[in-house]
């Protein structure tokens, strides 16, 4: 198993916002963690991700667990996309592409030809390498989520990439559906081409639906149920999740199910 978490629990404050999670990511698979806003969706991705601690429980990576791992170790394995990025400066596209070579640096060590050439590998593996030399500001909201992706491939390298786990945050939430469909097949691609591990958390079913293997469905914090989304994802989910009655269906020329929403 590539990662593992067992009896997670987190809380802000009195209440746990995650509590007693078990969940379990083999190598190669690409999974959702699905569920309403509130559920404890990103802070469930930040305890997988080992920038939050878990108040009780672990989360293991080949066995080892995350506070085990050396953190410049751990980001050539694990890479996080959140929801939003936000500059302290105006950089350009390659220079966004280049901050994921950082855990491969040493200490005042500047970017060399090799990390150069791969950042460019992965700006053409995003179909962004036409940007490069564009300012990261004025990208569109799918165009920037593309090159933040890329970002994370330069820092997985050229390492074995069936051992390369990549996590995203609602990385559709902002985006109309052309992009939703573009960021879709990206990551689709990736997981099938590259064999990268993906875990993506999202709100939105139809999503989720056409790009995910598995599911963890999330509600206040706790796993309802989980496994392949062709079992999990049904009407009764949905209406324990959202409260919404929905048509669920497999759709023969979407080659997915689809979930519509009939009413509360």
């Amino acid at each position: 198993m590539l990662l593992e978490a067992a009896d997670l629990t987190f809380d802000y404050g009195a209440e746990p916002v995650v509590e007693a999670v078990s969940l379990a990511v083999e190598p190669g698979s690409l999974t959702g963690v699905l569920g309403p806003n509130g559920s404890g969706k990103t802070t469930l991705l930040r305890l997988l991700a080992g920038t939050l601690s878990p108040s009780r429980g672990s989360v293991r990576l080949d066995g080892r667990t995350l506070a085990d791992w050396p953190r410049r170790h751990l980001a050539r394995r694990l890479a996080v996309v959140p929801q939003e990025t936000h500059l302290a400066f105006d950089y350009t596209v390659v220079e966004i592409a280049l901050t994921g070579r950082y855990p491969h640096l040493g200490p005042f060590e500047l970017e060399g030809p090799d990390d150069v050439a791969l950042a460019r590998e992965a700006l053409s593996a995003t179909g962004t390498q036409h940007l490069e030399r564009r300012l990261f500001s004025t990208l569109s909201g799918g165009e920037k989520q593309r090159v933040v992706i890329a970002s994370a491939l330069a820092q997985f390298g050229r390492q074995r990439e069936s051992g390369a786990l990549l996590l995203l945050d609602e990385p559709t939430a902002s985006l109309d559906l052309h992009y939703q469909l573009e960021i879709g097949t990206l990551l689709k691609r990736l997981n099938a081409e590259r064999g990268i591990t993906v875990i993506v958390s999202t709100h939105d079913l139809n999503f989720a639906a056409s790009i995910c293997r598995d599911l963890v469905l999330l509600q206040d914090g706790h796993v309802v149920t989980s496994g392949p989304t062709t079992r999990v994802l049904d009407r009764a989910a949905v209406r324990q999740l959202y409260g919404v009655d929905a048509d669920v269906r497999f759709h023969d020329a979407a080659g997915h199910l689809t979930v519509v929403p009939l009413g509360g």
